[in-house]
């Protein structure tokens, strides 16, 4: 059963209000195009690198204006939507990168808080502490749907391969890896990420970015990307401004990329074993 899936991509700022109307309109957009499936990006309520000012504006999921504009968006609309993440206050005073995906009915169906936290330092001089302020989750999900299987990351994630291939190996079609990349590390690595992990695995990737420089000072990558899983990209969109990108998604081409290299049923397990290195006259016994 194939179906259209769309990528909205956004340059969220510091006021959800406005976020959330900029994510309505897109939508939207995207649904005139034919999609049933609609994905916004990683933070879609929210990018503000001040935690102060931050957590003075969130919310908790019950009265989060992201969750509550998608459940609305997904029932008037008659579509599975699927806000990429937003920053939801916890009781314990910090906050969960959580993603949410909604039925036609604008029930929640799953949610999924980020597991691998962005804590590095890059050449540029930018330092990012996630763990700081978030806490990590330490469960991910593959969720049966009328017309896929789809398993579900978030931005950093990416970078964990053993993720998606815990997922790919429960049965999972479509991965879904809203994102904010930062534009260093975009340019260097984000569309061959993308590619690897639907190569490796033999599934669709669907990937809403954040594009551009945002309120707080930022600038994220963008380049939303939809791949088959052949590592073929369907459909992206550019480095900045908001857009909406549309594929259809047949998911027999994931049992056809399977049959033709089928790595998943071929792995085995195996044991690493640590030896010493080489000495006078030859190996180490």
């Amino acid at each position: 059963m194939s179906f259209k899936a769309a990528a909205v991509q956004m340059c969220s700022g510091v006021d959800p209000v406005k976020n959330a109307a900029a994510m309505a309109r897109l939508v939207r957009e995207a649904v005139g195009q034919g999609a049933t499936y609609v994905q916004t990006p990683e933070m879609t309520g929210m990018l503000q690198r001040d935690r102060t000012a931050a957590r003075a504006v969130l919310a908790d999921e019950a009265h989060d204006i992201i969750v509550k504009t998608g459940s609305e968006l997904a029932r008037e609309l008659g579509i599975h939507m699927h806000v990429g993440s937003t920053a939801i206050a916890l009781a314990d005073g910090k906050i969960a990168n959580r993603g949410f995906l909604f039925g036609p009915d604008g029930k929640i169906l799953n949610r999924y808080d980020k597991i691998h936290m962005f804590d590095v330092d890059l050449d540029n001089g930018e330092s990012w502490r996630e763990s700081a302020a978030y806490t990590a989750g330490s469960e991910a999900r593959v969720l049966s749907l009328p017309f896929a299987e789809m398993g579900f990351a978030i931005c950093y994630d990416v970078r964990f391969p053993a993720l998606f291939r815990a997922q790919a190996v429960a049965g999972a079609e479509v991965m879904t890896v809203p994102a904010a990349f930062t534009k260093q590390t975009g340019e260097a690595h984000w569309e061959i990420l993308l590619r690897a992990r639907a190569i490796e695995n033999g599934v669709f990737v669907i990937a809403a970015a954040q594009a551009g420089r945002h309120e707080d000072g930022r600038e994220t990558f963008g380049h939303s990307m939809i791949i088959d899983p052949w590592g073929t990209v369907l459909a992206s969109a550019g480095a900045t401004g908001e857009a909406v990108i549309v594929a259809e998604i047949d998911p027999s081409a994931v049992k056809a990329a399977h049959d033709k290299i089928p790595n998943l049923r071929n792995g085995r397990e195996f044991s690493v074993e640590r030896i010493a290195g080489a000495i006078a006259g030859g190996v180490a016994a």
